[in-house]
């Protein structure tokens, strides 16, 4: 155990040392990853020794996870509002890449199964890297910001389709026992009885457990792992229990709670399963994997753009849209190392497909973070070349980003009231709140809410609060209350922000961090009994009336 803690913090250590230096390049973390596994594997450092396999355990952790973490983030809805283009441009880019892939590998001598293995790896692209990169742009609401993310669903769709029927494949071959007729029979019976659990169980078990984070994350854990692990002995691949447990609660309020609490952990575990997949990349294999690489590298950064350019532009998209559509797309996915990952498992491929698709995976990532982040500046670069071809016939209008132009925080006794004031005046707003109970009153006032906890950066991330008129906080938190007011103000200086304390040092804090005003409810109810006392008699005439006024506005 000595040697294991031991390994594991020398692992960590090279891991940070590396993603310092790949943070100053600016590139995502995943490329530091990998390289911290190549120079922690047997050809340079060689600190797994003999506990090879138990990295590999903790590796399969993550990638449980993050399969449970995707099924719980599958937008059904958003993908039906994005409609065709993104059904036709996913499969069309699918089924382009994995054929003309599959030809590249076969022309390089690859077998047939390995090639097709790695043809369709490679055909989807990093959702986790995209949604970060449009999110700084701040072009996740532009028209070819909404329809990438849309093309990532539908990849995310396939690949979860694959990653199930490679585990069932994998799962026959492991349980001995249960057919693949069988397991195909089962299936839609297991999705059933975790639909009505999702529709009707679910529901209000979170509701009494979702006051208490703590439970909240444990209870998560033990439903992924639960269901992933029944399913297992049933005879399915963990894969599959993770990516159904994940959609399971896809539909709850507290989804995006979930997510939040959950993603540090699934990071742990995926930066080890990188690292993992990195170590097997030895240094010795690089002339074997350097053609395919480079050809399949080139293949992503050039060919898979302008299959993507041609299939919008089919679609009547402009040029400049479908160019930027295509070029954010034009990087491999963790998802294709899952896929790989679950083709080893199943017995399917033996070779050097892994350690080529980390060489991938490097260039591509590396490549695309810098053609993302410039690819306006590339595009008007070839500008000249497009006009040649005469005027874009095509014209499309980006749609303003639908948003709230309120944001209260907190519904209790003042957030209560201001929503009824909001209401009043007909202004689009939302709440958020922590609390069960205040979810359920939110949920019957039939006002749009979203469950969390505002001191968690990730979940605001996944807000549009930062793009609103006027945020008014009731909660007495003031921590959480400058935690938020520093997420507004980093990307919305006009912001009308309203704070709440109950202390004049909490009040002059809350001044100092950008608030506009500061409610004191315990200044002005002190205000207010000292008027009554000086211009009203002291008799119980007088308290009878104000109570009775007092009853009249809380039954309104």
């Amino acid at each position: 155990m000595d040697s294991i803690f031991v390994q594991t913090s020398l692992l960590l250590a090279v891991t940070v040392g590396v993603a310092f230096a790949v943070k100053l390049l600016r590139q995502p973390l995943i490329v530091a990853y990998i390289f911290a596994g190549i120079i922690a594997g047997p050809f340079i450092l060689n600190l797994f020794h003999g506990d090879h396999e138990l990295y590999e355990t903790f590796a399969q952790f993550g990638v449980v996870l993050l399969l449970f973490i995707i099924g719980l983030n599958l937008n059904f809805n958003h993908l039906k509002s994005i409609g065709k283009v993104s059904l036709i441009t996913g499969l069309g880019q699918v089924i382009f890449t994995a054929s003309i892939g599959t030809v590249l590998l076969l022309m390089l001598g690859m077998p047939l199964v390995a090639a097709l293995y790695l043809a369709v790896a490679i055909t989807f692209s990093s959702t986790i890297i995209i949604m970060k990169l449009l999110s700084d742009k701040k072009d996740t609401d532009t028209m070819y910001g909404r329809h990438t993310i849309g093309l990532m669903l539908v990849q995310d769709v396939i690949a979860v389709i694959l990653v199930i029927a490679l585990g069932m494949i994998q799962g026959e071959r492991a349980s001995g026992g249960s057919d693949l007729g069988t397991m195909i029979v089962m299936l839609p019976a297991i999705a059933g009885v975790l639909y009505l659990a999702s529709r009707y169980l679910l529901p209000k078990l979170l509701d009494r457990i979702a006051d208490s984070s703590e439970l909240l994350f444990l209870f998560t854990l033990a439903w992924c792992f639960g269901v992933a692990s029944t399913l297992y002995a049933l005879g399915f691949s963990l894969e599959i229990g993770a990516i159904i447990s994940g959609i399971a609660l896809s539909s709850s309020p507290y989804q995006l709670e979930i997510a939040s609490r959950i993603r540090p952990l699934r990071d742990f575990f995926l930066i080890l399963f990188f690292i993992v997949l990195g170590s097997e990349m030895g240094l010795s294999s690089l002339e074997t994997i350097a053609t395919p690489a480079i050809v399949l590298s080139l293949f992503i950064l050039i060919g898979n753009p302008l299959i993507l350019y041609i299939l919008f532009r089919t679609l009547r998209f402009t040029r400049r849209n479908s160019f930027l559509a295509g070029l954010t797309a034009a990087q491999v996915s963790e998802f294709g190392f899952v896929l790989l990952f679950a083709g080893r498992q199943a017995g399917h491929i033996e070779g050097d497909e892994v350690a080529i698709f980390t060489a991938v995976a490097i260039a591509t990532i590396f490549a695309s973070s810098y053609l993302i982040s410039y690819n306006e500046k590339i595009y008007r670069m070839l500008l000249p070349f497009f006009r040649r071809f005469g005027p874009d016939k095509y014209r499309q209008q980006d749609r303003a980003p639908e948003q709230y132009d309120a944001w209260i925080i907190g519904y209790h006794r003042i957030g209560m009231k201001v929503a009824e004031a909001m209401a009043d005046l007909k202004t689009n707003f939302a709440v958020v709140d922590f609390d069960p109970a205040a979810v359920a009153r939110l949920r019957k006032a039939d006002i749009p809410f979203y469950f969390g906890d505002i001191a968690d950066i990730e979940f605001l991330e996944g807000l549009s609060i930062a793009a609103s008129r006027i945020v008014i906080m009731t909660i007495p938190a003031v921590d959480d209350q400058i935690n938020l007011m520093k997420f507004v103000r980093k990307s919305n200086k006009d912001a009308l922000i309203i704070a709440n304390a109950y202390h004049a040092a909490d009040a002059a804090a809350l001044y100092q961090h950008g608030a506009d005003f500061v409610m004191m409810p315990h200044t002005l109810g002190g205000e207010w009994i000292a008027r009554v006392l000086k211009s009203e008699q002291w008799n119980a005439k007088t308290l009878a009336r104000l109570k009775t006024e007092q009853h009249g506005a809380l039954a309104a």
